[in-house]
């Protein structure tokens, strides 16, 4: 019933735990974190609240991370309220849009990038190391 008075903001927020996301909210934000990809790695989950894919996908992510790597910040992309974003990733990143989606960068560069059933946590977390 409460969700039926919350935004599709709010009820993305409540299916995230676990793992400290910050929200990927701007194209000048995108910018900043690829420049700052340099001094740590970022990790891009990029959600759409309204698929179960999505949601299966972001929830198999969550149950199974484990807190190794504190140089590491995960941001996490609502696809429906910020598609702008998602075009920027594509366009500027060279990396087709897909959703659910993981974008590993390093360096300015993406290491890493699945889809899907393909997103895995423990590959991610053992490429970052």
């Amino acid at each position: 019933m409460d969700k039926l008075f919350k935004s599709q903001r709010d009820i993305a927020k409540d299916e995230i735990k676990g793992i400290q996301w910050e929200p990927l909210e701007s194209v000048d934000q995108l910018h900043n974190l690829v420049k700052n990809s340099n001094l740590k790695t970022k990790v891009i989950f990029k959600h759409s609240t309204r698929c179960g894919i999505s949601r299966m996908a972001l929830s198999s992510f969550e149950r199974n991370y484990e807190n190794l790597d504190q140089n590491v910040t995960y941001y996490l992309l609502d696809l429906l309220n910020f598609r702008e974003v998602s075009n920027s990733i594509a366009e500027e990143l060279k990396v087709q849009h897909q959703s659910p989606q993981v974008i590993v960068l390093k360096d300015e560069k993406i290491i890493h990038t699945e889809s899907h059933h393909g997103i895995d946590i423990k590959k991610i977390q053992s490429l970052i190391k």
